[in-house]
């Protein structure tokens, strides 16, 4: 009798050339509209980039992951393997100045606490097969979290610098006159998380409760493990883009000038004038 995954999707040459032809449609589309930030093709090449990526990364994971869940040095060295992939992925979409490894705070504060908390309640247990798929979950949630708002912080610093000088002028603090401008635009980052929770059984029947489904759990426990990392996520992303925020308005995370690429010393700090 064919398993529920094999009958969902079955591994066979048709998925290899349907995933082909998907990946193509997103490179074509993607150069073709020019969607990259300089109206050029290489969002189009990084598409391809990714796709090519997912694929090598995901079979070596799955030559490895049967026996990482069975070694406890193993398991916890992938963990932070994932949580090091997450930090580098990160750091480098925010900026691309020195300042990049920040990006591992916020990550990191707003994964440790839960994952700890699961752990000690009994919620979680320290086996492979439950605590790499959680924890990565959550460091995938703060990683686009952590993204979005540092991104979006440091562009509203850029676009408004005159609104940050003026507050500078009133006399307000150097972190103060920043996060009033970077505030709006970092909340922003926690819509995507809001509403994948909104419209959770009605829009999108998320992975972990399809999984549990096609693993044999009743609906039930299906539901109540997904409510479970919804909330989770809610407050991982929550923490990770108040740190983000918070790291942005201390220029600790910063970006180089537009057009100033080549003078590393010029940032969007802002710093009071004389």
């Amino acid at each position: 009798m064919k398993s529920a995954s094999a009958a969902l999707l079955p591994v066979n040459p048709v998925l290899g050339w349907v995933l082909a032809v998907l990946l193509a449609v997103a490179v074509v589309v993607t150069a073709t509209a020019r969607l990259s930030p300089d109206q050029g093709f290489g969002r189009g090449r990084e598409v391809l980039t990714a796709g090519a990526r997912a694929a090598v990364q995901l079979a070596a994971v799955s030559a490895v992951i049967g026996w990482v869940v069975h070694h406890g040095a193993a398991l916890f060295g992938f963990v932070l393997l994932m949580y090091a992939a997450a930090v580098r992925t990160a750091g480098r979409r925010i900026t691309s100045d020195s300042t990049w490894w920040w990006a591992g705070v916020p990550i990191a504060a707003g994964v440790l606490p839960a994952v700890v908390l699961l752990l000690a309640t009994g919620l979680l247990p320290p086996r492979g097969i439950a605590l790499i798929p959680v924890t990565g979950i959550l460091i995938g949630g703060a990683l686009t979290a952590t993204v979005l708002a540092g991104r979006q912080s440091l562009a509203a610093l850029e676009q408004r610098h005159g609104e940050v000088e003026a507050g500078f002028a009133i006399g307000m603090t150097d972190r103060d006159a920043r996060i009033e401008i970077a505030r709006p635009a970092a909340s922003d980052s926690l819509v995507p998380g809001l509403d994948q929770t909104r419209t959770v059984g009605l829009v999108t029947l998320p992975g972990a409760f399809v999984g549990m489904l096609l693993g044999g759990a009743d609906a039930l426990t299906a539901g109540a493990v997904q409510i479970f990392v919804l909330i989770a996520l809610m407050a991982v992303q929550a923490v990770a883009v108040t740190v983000t925020l918070e790291l942005v308005a201390r220029a600790r995370i910063t970006a180089p000038r537009r057009g100033a690429a080549a003078s590393p010393a010029r940032r969007t700090r802002f710093t009071r004038r004389s």
